[in-house]
């Protein structure tokens, strides 16, 4: 293995003179990265947490003014909202990680091509989408869907529903832009961006509220925000900051829609088959232990999920870095950040799940209203499930990255047939405490071994040019193409 930075272009200099073989400039490429990598995971942290904060600010407000019944209809349709978050096929992970080898050979052509057609794409199955929402919206049963009462109304049901999925829909074909930022490493900028649309809603709802608009409008406000500002978002990246990569309809290639759509078809079905093996564990317990046994189990497992949280936070930003080091063949750099990332993500994840452990009982009966007596070992599988996968999401995030995409689905797909038949007979033989270690050991049966594979395969798909030492065109360090 050659030293990192390998591969740069003999007529690609430096602005300061120095030649593309410099040390010094050899190993900028790879420090520059790795600060890009650091500036994401801390502003990810800034988007993230806005992202949960203000909805939690905002509860008090909208809940005395729309009233609980109407409050309670919102948040079922935000339930809704959460179970179509597949609607965009995979495409937005596929075009991130076709987007990568763009960006490190400065393909701008390419590059247009790909995101020409994911936008033509999305944006049909979008405008189809809300076509037939607003035609069907007069036969479809809100209220028995949403199972109004109270002081909400069906048109209440109806209008609030409308509202918030064109919302959904309509974001999808906008957000393509944050996939677009991630792929040219502008990770900071791009959730820099998402903090604001989260932030945005603060202000319109005050507004709503205190202009004693109808409570509609106030959701209204409250969910339009981020579309609002992904189409400011949009405007300014592919007219002011990269016009030479914005969609073009000239630009949109049946060939490349194909590609991405075959790339983004396998991230599609790892979503789906990795949600199906997750999302059942409280329908197990129902149907393993009765309905009495799913608060007990499903509360903790709402606080372990800040464990998931962190570690999404901490990994996404790998994607992007990884893919942008792959395409250059620099194997060192992401070797090397893969063991680093390893370590801090688990920390990053087996600090808070300690304190989880310690005081989950109390925080379960202050925080959710839970009575004390939670199980201890359930609380310490949640954490050790959590831990667990901390330590493979870097791994897995370098196969994203290079689309190896085939060893997770194996992996998964096994996880998902053997894990549900382990966790029934395990909470019908040991109870709801069961569940988390059936996990564990599933996993580490199943999907750590093809996350291994996966990952070398990875490597090896991208090591031809990094390991034969040619020339592998590498972007400038500075321009617009920098986050």
């Amino acid at each position: 293995m050659r030293s990192l930075g390998q591969g740069v272009v003999a007529h690609d200099k430096p602005a300061d003179g120095r030649s593309a073989g410099d040390p010094i400039t050899v190993g900028g490429v790879g420090r520059d990265r790795s600060r890009r990598l650091v500036t994401g995971i801390a502003t990810a942290a800034l988007s993230r947490g806005t992202g949960v904060v203000v909805p939690l600010v905002l509860i008090p407000v909208t809940l005395a003014y729309l009233g609980a019944d109407r409050y309670g209809l919102w948040m079922a349709v935000t339930a809704l909202t959460a179970m179509a978050a597949f609607t965009d096929l995979g495409l937005g992970n596929g075009l991130m990680t076709k987007l990568a080898p763009c960006y490190a050979s400065g393909d701008t052509g390419r590059a247009r091509g790909y995101i020409s057609s994911a936008y033509v794409v999305l944006a049909a199955i979008s405008l189809a989408t809300c076509c037939l929402l607003w035609l069907l919206s007069g036969v479809i049963g809100w209220s028995s869907i949403l199972n109004v009462s109270g002081t909400a109304t069906p048109s209440d049901a109806r209008n609030i529903a409308l509202v918030c999925l064109t919302a959904f829909v309509l974001n999808i074909p906008l957000s393509l832009v944050v996939r677009v930022q991630y792929a040219y490493q502008q990770v900071g900028r791009s959730n820099i961006w998402q903090a604001v649309g989260s932030l945005s809603a603060l202000p319109l709802t005050l507004g709503a509220v205190h202009a004693g608009l109808p409570p509609v409008a106030v959701i209204a406000a409250t969910v339009l925000g981020p579309v609002l500002v992904n189409v400011v978002n949009t405007g300014w990246m592919y007219l002011r900051h990269m016009p030479e990569i914005g969609p073009r309809i000239a630009s949109v290639d049946p060939r490349i829609a194909r590609e991405l759509m075959r790339l983004g078809g396998l991230f599609f079905l790892l979503t789906i088959l990795w949600s199906a093996a997750t999302q059942a564990d409280v329908l197990i317990v129902a149907h393993a232990l009765g309905l009495e046994s799913v608060t007990t189990y499903a509360v903790p497992v709402r606080l372990f999920n800040l464990l998931g949280f962190l570690v999404t936070l901490v990994n996404l930003p790998l994607w992007s870095a990884n893919g942008d080091a792959l395409a250059q063949g620099h194997l060192g750099w992401v070797r090397q950040t893969t063991r680093r990332m390893t370590l801090f993500s688990t920390l990053t994840a087996l600090l808070p799940a300690i304190v989880l452990v310690l005081v989950g009982d109390r925080l379960l009966g202050t925080w959710f209203g839970v009575p004390p007596g939670a199980d201890h070992w359930l609380l310490v599988g949640l954490a050790v499930w959590g831990v667990t996968l901390a330590a493979t999401s870097p791994r897995a995030m370098v196969q994203n990255a290079a689309g190896v995409v085939r060893p997770q689905l194996l992996g998964v797909g096994l996880y998902l047939v053997l894990s549900l038949v382990g966790k029934w007979y395990g909470a019908k033989w040991y109870g709801i405490a069961a569940v988390p270690y059936v996990s564990i050991v599933t996993y580490l049966l199943t999907v750590i071994p093809c996350t291994v594979y996966g990952y070398r395969q990875a490597l090896a798909v991208s090591g031809p040019a990094g390991s034969r030492g040619e020339a592998t065109p590498v972007r400038q360090t500075t321009g617009p193409g920098v986050g």
